[in-house]
């Protein structure tokens, strides 16, 4: 089975590893995909790593601060991406809490465990497939 044409799909490498995405339809979205290439410097909070980003944009009316492991957010006070894999230090129950409410702009694809090899001051490089 074929991708719909306008699926958006980026690649996240770093000296680690490498996972790819799906992107949703947003302006977020949009955003993050006209600012393509970039690359950032990882921060690691509990089981999540974040990296500020070339774009700046408000939240959007659906911004949450619980998502699923894989999810990939865009954290609007501090200008990242955020890409949760496990808890958080202000986690519950062991879910994907992030620090305030985020943009949801899509999920990663396979395990998003992977972020784990990420370590903090690793340069990320963000690229459209």
């Amino acid at each position: 089975m074929s991708e719909p044409p306008d699926l958006r799909r980026i690649r996240l490498t770093w000296e680690g590893g490498e996972v790819t995405a799906v992107l949703d339809d947003s302006a977020t979205t949009d955003a993050l995909v006209e600012a393509l290439p970039f690359s950032g410097t990882a921060q690691t909070w509990g089981e999540e790593v974040y990296f500020a980003v070339p774009f700046t944009v408000l939240a959007e009316v659906d911004a949450k601060d619980v998502v699923e492991p894989g999810t990939v957010a865009y954290w609007v006070d501090g200008s990242s991406l955020a890409l949760p894999y496990g808890p958080t230090p202000i986690s519950e129950s062991g879910e994907c809490r992030l620090v305030t409410p985020c943009n949801v702009v899509g999920r990663l694809e396979g395990d998003p465990r992977v972020l784990a090899t990420v370590r903090p001051g690793d340069r990320v490089d963000v690229v459209a497939l």
